[in-house]
């Protein structure tokens, strides 16, 4: 049995989210539903949701003043 690629991306989000927030991934990883697919892979019922801080605002200027 393998991971599928939705199951790999879940793994990576959890890991991306665990660094930003300075966290243990095994806290994460333990709370994960799996499924087996018709392709006999795992899938992941319940993947991370990683939200980014909205951009900064910038005000340029373009051109002479």
């Amino acid at each position: 049995m393998k991971l599928s690629d939705q199951a790999m991306g879940a793994v990576m989000m959890a890991l991306q989210k665990c660094l930003m927030e300075q966290s243990d991934i095994t806290v994460m990883l333990k709370d994960f539903n799996f499924q087996v697919n018709t392709n006999e892979e795992l899938t992941v019922e319940n993947p991370p949701v990683v939200e980014a801080p909205p951009p900064e605002e910038k005000n340029f200027t373009i051109g002479s003043d």
